[in-house]
């Protein structure tokens, strides 16, 4: 449950049995464009040139901005993985009497696609958040549909759709969210 005076903390260090999960640092930049790099990770992406150097290093500089943004290290490795991270709404379109975060700009490497990572990960993210907030929202390509059935597989609904207007047209979304 929520204490009304502690504020949710974006960046805290959540650690499972698979994976631990740390603040982005600027350090990270060659290991996580290392697992970035791969086009068929945003294949289905609205962002599908992602992969590329130019692309990924403003994905990166907007990430570390946030103060919200994490690096996925594989505890048996100790490499990164991946990256996600927490976006506080602003409550616009959504109710405002709940309080809700997003969970999103979540990848992983394809050698962790389709077993328990990104289970472990949303988990981790999900317990800690649900401290804090009500329900948990998830914005999803509506062609990424590799993400759609993940985020089902642990629970997602698809509530709604939100079309984004950015310089190069419109991202058309899906709107999944997790009650606590």
């Amino acid at each position: 449950m929520k204490d009304e005076h502690e504020t949710f903390d974006l960046q805290p260090r959540l650690v499972g049995e698979l994976i631990e999960v740390r603040p982005l640092a600027a350090d990270d930049w060659e290991p996580l464009f290392a697992v970035a790099s791969d086009p068929l990770i945003w294949e289905q992406h609205p962002a599908s040139d992602r992969y590329r150097e130019d692309v990924f290093r403003e994905f990166f500089r907007e990430a570390l901005e946030t103060g919200s943004a994490f690096v996925v290290i594989d505890r048996k490795t100790d490499r990164i993985i991946g990256s996600s991270r927490y976006h506080l709404i602003d409550q616009q379109g959504f109710d405002r009497s709940e309080s809700v975060v997003e969970i999103g700009w979540t990848f992983l490497a394809r050698a962790c696609w389709g077993g328990n990572y990104n289970g472990e990960l949303k988990r981790l993210m999900l317990d800690h958040a649900f401290r804090f907030v009500e329900r948990v929202v998830f914005v999803i390509g509506v062609t990424n549909f590799r993400s759609q059935k993940a985020l089902e597989k642990i629970g997602g609904v698809r509530v709604g759709r939100r079309d984004k207007v950015v310089p190069r047209g419109v991202v058309e979304s899906f709107v999944y969210e997790i009650r606590r």
